[in-house]
Parts: structure tokens; sequence; C-alpha cells
């Protein structure tokens, strides 16, 4: 079951790495949506209508390049993964995967407010003198996901550990 679950993990961050850049894409050429999406999910205090085309392709750009790190996370998550699929439990190969996933993941995180400022500062930037915006946005989730991070650069230490073990006992036997 275990290699099953690992091979569906794998497939799904395949998809995810596929899905989103050509939906990013999609979103560049289909800027009207891109905007519509901002305004929904950033929840910012400005006047939308006063952002200029140029604030508009920046934005997007910047939120490219916030989501091309968890793109590259998933990568190694899919490297992984795959390996466990194939039988693939500890070796040094799936503890460095899964250590860059997780940094991968803590840099994401520190990412998020940095993301939120500058797109706060970039669509407001046109604004009179006191309309400025700048937000900055730190949740629990943030915590979460960073615990979540340190958990699994923790098992990929484990999983050198068990490679060692799993030697040692080859050698016994």
């Amino acid at each position: 079951m275990s290699k099953r679950f690992s091979l569906v993990i794998s497939w799904v961050c395949v998809a995810v790495m596929i899905v989103v850049p050509v939906t990013a894409f999609w979103l560049l050429i289909d800027l009207n949506t891109f905007k519509t999406l901002a305004e929904r999910n950033l929840g910012l205090p400005i006047i939308w209508a006063s952002v200029e085309h140029w604030q508009w392709l920046t934005q997007w750009l910047l939120t490219a390049l916030y989501l091309s790190i968890g793109l590259f996370g998933l990568y190694y998550l899919h490297r992984a993964f795959s390996r466990f699929a194939a039988g693939e439990w500890f070796t040094h190969a799936n503890s460095s995967n899964l250590r860059r996933f997780s940094i991968l993941l803590i840099v994401q995180v520190i990412a998020k407010p940095l993301y939120f400022a500058l797109s706060s500062l970039l669509l407001s930037i046109n604004h009179p003198a006191g309309q400025k915006t700048l937000s900055l946005l730190v949740g629990s989730n943030e915590i979460k996901t960073l615990v979540l991070a340190m958990i699994l650069w923790v098992v990929s230490d484990l999983l050198i550990a068990g490679g060692k073990l799993q030697s040692e006992n080859r050698q016994f036997v």
C-alpha cells in the first residue's frame, strides 16, 4: 500500500508541476483574470482602478517567482516519492531530496511575507502620499509550514541513520 501511495504522491507532484506553469502562462495572456484573482486573494486596501498595466505585469512576475520556489520543492518531493515507490527507502538520495524539499519549504515560508509586502508596495506605488500601503502578512499557517519543514528535515536525517542500520544488518547476517 505505501508503495502505491508513494506513486500517487509522486504523480500528483508532476501534475501540479505541469498545471501551475500552464495556468500562470494563461493568466499572463488573460491579464484581466489575473487582476480579478489578485484583487480577491490579496485583500489589500488599495484603489484597484489606479493600478496600471505595468504594475499588473510586474505583479504577475512577482507571483511567478514566488510560486517557482514551491515548484522546485515539488520537484524534489516527486523524486523522493518516486524512489519510495520503487522500494528505495533508506538511501542518501532520498535523504537529500527530502532535505532539499524542506529547505525550499522554509524559503517559501520566509518569502511569503516578503511577497505580500512587495505586492502591496507595487500595487499602491502610484497612490497619493499617505495612501500607499505596506502590508506584512505572517500567520499561523506559516508557523505550521515551518514546523512541517523542520520535521521533514529530521526525517531526512533518519533515512540516513536507517540506511546505516540496514547495511549493518546485512553485514551481520
